[in-house]
């Protein structure tokens, strides 16, 4: 009976279809030196005026046309970039890294014809 029960289990196949947009733009003002630690950024900055920025897209190969957008548009630093899971992570004043996000939504927006959703901030 055991040789039943294998016959009639149900698999799943879980397929990541992805849309094209942007799921997450947020800047971190004034983080925690710990913060820049853990995440492996620049430690020698002025953290009074210090910003983080983090973006996801998907297709996660965008991340890296996201970086170069972000690179041109203010002086910036790349913290991480990953072509697989679609993750960016950049430092700066908190104006550098607005206008870097800024410029990679309208970008991404208005070229790619990608779904973006707004910037938020802590």
């Amino acid at each position: 009976m055991d040789w039943l029960d294998d016959k009639t289990k149900q698999r799943i196949v879980q397929e990541l279809v992805p849309g094209k947009q942007i799921t997450l733009a947020h800047i971190i003002a004034s983080p925690d030196p710990v913060l820049y630690e853990k995440l492996g950024l620049n430690p020698g900055i002025d953290y009074v005026r210090a910003a983080i920025g983090i973006m996801t897209v998907s297709p996660a190969e965008t991340a890296i046309i996201m970086a170069d957008v972000a690179m041109k548009a203010a002086a910036i630093d790349l913290g991480f970039v990953d072509r697989f899971s679609g993750s960016l992570i950049i430092s700066g004043t908190v104006s550098e890294v607005e206008a870097s996000e800024q410029a990679i939504l309208d970008y991404v927006r208005n070229v790619l014809q990608y779904t973006v959703c707004g910037i938020t901030r802590t």
